[in-house]
């Protein structure tokens, strides 16, 4: 199988040191994505098993390869939800650059949100009912530190849940999406506090240089505070 699905380019890396040309780094990195998902696809087992929660209050994420593969999914619908509504209607004042950034992140979250359920196939958890009515989506303020707050999720969340994967092309792309959610979280850090070192902040980076990490019932904790119908990772992999 293809192992070099969504390598960066020289004129990638150079792209994102300035702030007024990354979106157009994150649009680049959109379209491997799109294409990644069809990889992984070709990758999954046609024997793996449909994922049945044992409660209609609760949605069981499943366990194995699978568990970890529907808990992304769960996560990237989120997301995608989030910046659906965001660039719907953008809030008063937002700059071509704020419009710019975040259409390319509704994009990327579009891609792996599909590209999940693409993978999965049968297996895969149903549609999540979300609200976000907590967030004011008229507010700068209010979309910026959320979107802020779900990208440093997602990034702590595919963090801890790497050691888990065992199919090493799953962790091989799983690998290569973080890196975006990290481009995606540096990029609303920025527009947060421009010109700062808050890309990398202590809040997320260690005195080892090492990202925040957490684990998926860290993550579903957080997470079920917007989906209408909680998930469940009591069957997910834990070592």
């Amino acid at each position: 199988m293809e192992k070099d699905l969504i390598k960066q380019t020289p004129e990638e890396t150079a792209l994102i040191n300035r702030a007024t040309s990354r979106r157009n780094f994150l649009g680049y990195s959109g379209v491997a994505l799109a294409s990644a998902a069809l990889f992984m696809a070709g990758c999954k087992k046609d024997d793996e098993p449909m994922v049945t929660p044992p409660d209609s209050n609760i949605i069981d994420l499943g366990s194995g390869d699978v568990g970890i593969l529907n808990y992304a999914y769960a996560l990237e619908q989120l997301e995608a939800e989030f910046y659906r509504q965001v660039t719907s209607n953008f809030f008063s004042g937002s700059t071509s650059l704020e419009r710019d950034i975040l259409n390319d992140i509704y994009q990327h979250e579009i891609a792996h949100r599909d590209f999940f359920k693409a993978a999965i196939g049968s297996a895969a958890i149903g549609t999540l009912n979300i609200n976000l009515s907590s967030v004011n989506f008229t507010s700068r303020a209010s979309v910026l530190a959320t979107a802020k707050a779900f990208e440093d999720l997602g990034v702590s969340a595919y963090n801890g849940a790497g050691q888990l994967i065992s199919n090493v092309d799953y962790l091989l792309v799983a690998g290569k999406i973080v890196s975006v959610e990290a481009r995606h979280a540096s990029a609303i850090r920025d527009l947060l506090n421009p010109n700062s070192a808050d890309f990398a902040g202590d809040d997320i980076v260690d005195s080892s240089g090492l990202d925040a990490s957490r684990t998926p019932p860290q993550v579903i904790a957080i997470a079920n505070t917007y989906f209408v119908t909680p998930l469940s990772a009591a069957n997910l992999p834990t070592s």
